[in-house]
């Protein structure tokens, strides 16, 4: 890979960066509503309300706000929170680690998921578990996540009874936390009863989330599979007597996953902006849920914190697609 194309890569990026930043900080300004009306006490003068507009910077020309809002923000500092009166990104990232783990679980589960369904379709084309994976794949496309979410919590919660359907731990384990992730701090505290609490949680919001992002590269996998194994040397591998299983997963698997590593890539943005609605739905104490309750207080630090942590969150993920995407295509590794 050359340097050329890594600086390339970090230049998109941080133009990316730059443009959520502006859209979010205008449109959160320009939509009606006060909220330093909302914190005031009953009965403000019109004096105590400028006072709490010049204290949390909503004062003064939006330009110079943002000027200010920017500057801050490079120095780590996204102000204090209007609503719960503390550093808004201190709120964040104490958040931050259960939406990450709920969707990285997600995201593993629909990529393996994914490939394997996709690979096993092609192998067995033509028979009734292609058909079968086909109808599942078009079920999951036209379902959204949170609607699997409902389902998931009446069928298994409501009536099975088998898996829980709120929160992260049952309230029989005290974890305190090392990094955030709790299916990682279980495992550092050796505590087998608390990580299969956090496990049997994570696992209806985690497929909920996952479903149709999976549906989304199983059918890529397999287009792309289907394709593969008519090109020449494909052909000339089967002249040498290689066996089919071994010409897929060796030969023709690696140019299948070049397009499906850039849909999953720009899949992934949704996949963290659907965790927003699960979350709601799961009771997730995550990002999600804390997002709701900033926009419904209008508490403006807080949701321009939440955009760019979601915003760096996500290019940064595209720009761990674009390495992947290099390492499978040489053409790009050396431009």
């Amino acid at each position: 890979m050359s340097v050329r194309y890594l600086l390339g890569r970090v230049g998109l990026a941080l133009l990316s960066l730059w443009g959520v930043t502006v859209l979010a900080f205008v449109v959160l300004r320009v939509i009606p509503g006060d909220p330093a009306l909302l914190m005031a006490p009953v009965g403000a003068s019109q004096a105590d309300i400028a006072e709490i507009r010049a204290q949390f910077g909503l004062s003064g020309p939006i330009w110079l706000q943002y000027v200010a809002w920017v500057w801050g923000t490079v120095r780590g500092r996204f102000g204090k929170s209007l609503w719960l009166q503390q550093d808004a990104i201190r709120v964040i990232l104490e958040r931050l680690p259960a939406t990450l783990e709920v969707a990285l679980a997600a995201l593993v589960l629909a990529v393996a998921g994914g490939i394997l369904l996709g690979v096993l379709s092609v192998l067995w084309r033509r028979t009734w578990f292609e058909s079968a994976t086909l109808g599942a794949g078009t079920l999951g496309l036209s379902i959204p996540n949170f609607i699997w979410g409902l389902l998931f919590i009446v069928f298994f919660g409501a009536l099975l009874r088998w898996l829980p359907i709120s929160g992260r731990i049952a309230p029989d384990f005290d974890i305190a936390p090392l990094t955030g992730f709790l299916l990682v701090d279980t495992l550092l505290r050796r505590d087998p009863g608390a990580f299969g609490s956090v496990f049997a949680h994570l696992i209806l919001p985690a497929a909920a989330l996952a479903l149709p992002l999976l549906a989304v590269v199983f059918r890529a996998v397999r287009s792309d599979l289907l394709t593969a194994v008519q090109e020449e040397y494909i052909v000339m591998e089967r002249m040498k007597g290689l066996g089919e299983l071994r010409i897929i997963f060796w030969r023709a698997l690696k140019n299948a996953l070049i397009p499906t590593t850039t849909l999953v890539g720009v899949q992934f943005g949704f996949l963290i902006g659907g965790t927003v609605l699960i979350e709601a739905i799961f009771s997730w104490p995550g990002i999600g849920q804390l997002t709701l309750a900033a926009f419904q207080y209008r508490d403006f630090p807080l949701i321009q914190g939440i955009v760019v942590v979601y915003a760096v969150t996500v290019i940064l993920a595209n720009f761990l697609v674009d390495l992947a995407y290099a390492f499978l295509n040489p053409r790009v590794r050396y431009a």
